[in-house]
């Protein structure tokens, strides 16, 4: 604290607060000075002052001040008191503002003037009171206040808040009229507003005007222009209104508006234009700030292109800027997506010079070294992690779970979490799947019973993506009474089965061969308020279909089209397969011809059909088929030419074949072992 001379005055203090940049520490050198001996504030102290305390963090001791000039009969102008108004006004204390205008006499010494009466006017916009708003500026008649400039460009505010966007046009119009001449602040609040309510057509309307009515815009006119055609995705008027505005003598791009193109061009992929604005603004001296920085990192790190990212970072060094974490953290992630693993070491050194790091900093990196192959690397900053005070979040836990699966470290992903567990470390649901799912896919059933009871031990709630990477897993590794088992648990873990917890046990019951109790859990889903989607019908048709039950698959599809489910494709196929299996082909021919009038068949529809029509030895119908393919414009695959070989060579038909083999070769389509067998065994059988 400044140690005040013994004796003080007005003019010394106010030298010392001016030279005070921090307000909290000038409010106690306020308070300290008002405590003087033999010292009194001046008006000019008491305006500095409360200039200072319009900052939301101490506008509360401006009442107390207010009764200190009272309570010293300081004989304030109309300054201010404005000041006063207007930090209310800032804050949104409109009761406030309206209470220091009515006692400006009785605080200050001074009547209020027509600044005042708009001082206040706006406080009521700017906390959204209209109706206050309105019944003040009646006010005004009542007192014989004439309304000025600045009244009415409050009026449009108003307006404009209300979204009443031709009620402030009729009040530009009307101001004209009178011979009251709009400024750029009258234009410039009706252009901001209908820009960012999206009204590009008007705004642009307006903006036009003021140039025919002689009102010169603003930068920030030609800012919120810009701004809003990038942001309703016309990057060419944005930068149409560039143009005029690098075409305007009266008005010159400022930072914002430098940002906002970069920002726009950069959100449009227009990377190579972004740089190009950048340079334009370096060589005007326009000095870049943070947002300039983080925008082109952030949008040429998320195209790949890193070049141009680390010429913008060098130059931010170069310039004297520090980088912040966000800025180091999107060029460390692009560095990593791009596998730049050298460049993400040097990044991360700086990072730790700049003090830069955070615990997505270490994700981010962590997840970099995994998904390129650098395993020890991974581990050697995942256990530097406490030294740094930086304690690991449930998402590193996730990513190094995650990268350690996919690269085979499955032990050691296990001993992280068995360590996690004992040192309380914070693991979500996440990474307890993901170690599943790998196990599961290494056939390692014991350790995934491991990982569900550590999961139970530590309360971990489970979530359907877990239950049903158990279930999947249990499924395919043909142990449906596990999961049965492990079903009838999910509700005790906290989980809720969903439709896909169903689809997977019917279909891991179907490929058992089990239907009844397939049937079972499709009933159980019906009576918990799930309903069967086309899935669960498929899975459970297709299974019946396999196990050579058209009749019951039949029932069940009958009952699916009455229960006014749209079948797609798959499930067409699926029962076409079936019907062809069991020689039922002429029912399968029906619902093709039909299905085929709505386009809801494919080259396997197609494909199948053909070979039913084969074995029954219907030639010339299965030729048909072939011409139906070209003609929905698919092309034949190698599927469709054994079946057609094997349908003919099954006749005899051998040139035939051969011929067909000539126009595959001619298609491009390469030939299967299965090709060469269906060839050879007919040419063998007919001695050909």
């Amino acid at each position: 604290m400044v140690e005040l001379p013994k004796s003080l005055s007005p003019r010394q203090l106010l030298k010392l607060l001016n030279t005070e940049k921090n307000h909290r520490s000038a409010l106690q050198l306020f308070d300290e000075a008002s405590r003087h001996l033999g010292y009194k504030h001046s008006s000019n102290v008491f305006h500095h002052i409360l200039r200072r305390l319009s900052d939301p963090r101490f506008v509360a001791h401006v009442g107390r001040v207010l009764e200190m000039i009272q309570s010293q009969k300081c004989k304030c102008p109309e300054d201010v008191a404005l000041t006063v108004i207007k930090a209310y006004a800032k804050n949104s204390m409109p009761d406030q503002a309206l209470n220091t205008f009515q006692r400006m006499g009785e605080i200050f010494g001074c009547v209020p003037g027509i600044r005042s009466y708009n001082s206040l006017l706006n406080s009521f916009i700017e906390s959204n009171q209209w109706d206050r708003a309105e019944a003040f500026f009646a006010y005004f008649e009542t007192v014989a206040m004439v309304p000025n400039l600045q009244t009415y460009n409050i009026l449009i505010k108003i307006s404009c808040k209300k979204k009443q966007f031709e009620k402030s046009k009729g009040l530009l119009r009307w101001m004209w009229d009178k011979g009251m001449k709009p400024d750029k602040f009258s234009y410039g609040t009706l252009v901001s507003s209908l820009a960012k309510t999206g009204n590009l057509s008007d705004a642009l309307e307006v903006f036009d005007e003021m140039s025919e009515r002689g009102v010169n815009p603003d930068v920030m006119c030609y800012n919120m222009l810009i701004d809003g055609f990038f942001k309703s995705g016309d990057p060419v008027k944005a930068n149409e209104m560039w143009e005029r505005l690098l075409e305007d003598k009266l008005v010159y791009p400022n930072v914002v508006t430098y940002n906002v193109m970069i920002n726009g061009l950069c959100k449009c992929g227009k990377f190579n234009e972004s740089l190009d604005i950048w340079d334009r603004m370096k060589k005007n001296h326009r000095q870049h700030d943070d947002f300039t920085y983080s925008t082109l990192i952030h949008g040429l790190s998320e195209v790949g292109n890193l070049d141009g990212a680390k010429r913008v970072y060098k130059e931010m060094i170069e310039s004297g800027v520090t980088p912040d974490i966000v800025i180091c953290n999107t060029i460390l992630n692009g560095f990593c997506k791009a596998g730049m693993i050298e460049e993400c070491f040097e990044l991360w050194k700086e990072m730790g010079m700049f003090g830069s790091r955070n615990i997505r900093s270490y994700n981010i990196f962590i997840k970099g070294l995994l998904e390129n192959g650098k395993v020890d690397e991974a581990i050697s900053l995942w256990e530097i992690l406490p030294e740094m005070e930086c304690p690991a979040d449930s998402t590193t836990y996730g990513i190094l779970t995650h990268g350690l699966c996919k690269n085979g470290y499955l032990n050691k992903a296990l001993q992280i979490l068995e360590e996690a567990e004992q040192k309380g470390g914070n693991v979500d649901a996440f990474a307890y799947s993901t170690l599943i799912n790998a196990l599961f896919k290494d056939g390692k059933l014991d350790e995934v019973s491991t990982v569900v009871n550590m999961m139970d031990r530590r309360k971990c709630k489970f979530n359907p993506y877990v239950c049903n990477a158990l279930l999947d897993g249990f499924v395919k590794h043909s142990k449906p009474d596990r999961a049965i088992e492990f079903f009838s648990t999910v509700s005790s873990k906290g989980c809720s089965p969903t439709v896909v917890s169903y689809n997977i046990l019917v279909n891991g019951l179907c490929r058992a061969e089990r239907y009844p109790e397939a049937y079972v859990y499709m009933k159980e889903m019906l009576d918990k308020g799930l309903k069967p989607d086309v899935i669960t019908y498929s899975l459970l048709i297709d299974g019946l279909c396999q196990s050579k039950k058209i009749d019951p698959a039949l029932r069940l599809w009958h009952q699916l089209l009455h229960m006014g489910f749209q079948p797609d494709v798959t499930i067409y196929n699926i029962i076409i397969h079936g019907l062809c299996s069991s020689g039922k082909v002429e029912y399968c021919l029906q619902l093709y011809l039909k299905i085929r009038k709505t386009n809801c068949v494919n080259l396997v529809t197609h494909n199948t059909i053909m070979d039913g029509l084969y074995k029954t030895g219907d030639c010339e119908r299965a030729s048909k088929i072939w011409n139906y393919i070209l003609e929905d414009g698919l092309q034949p695959d190698i599927i469709s030419y054994n079946v057609t070989l094997k349908g003919l060579c099954s006749y005899g038909r051998i040139t035939d074949a051969l011929g067909l083999l000539d126009e595959a070769l001619r298609h491009g389509v390469v030939p299967t072992a299965i090709t060469w067998d269906i060839l050879v065994r007919a040419v063998l059988i007919c001695g050909a």
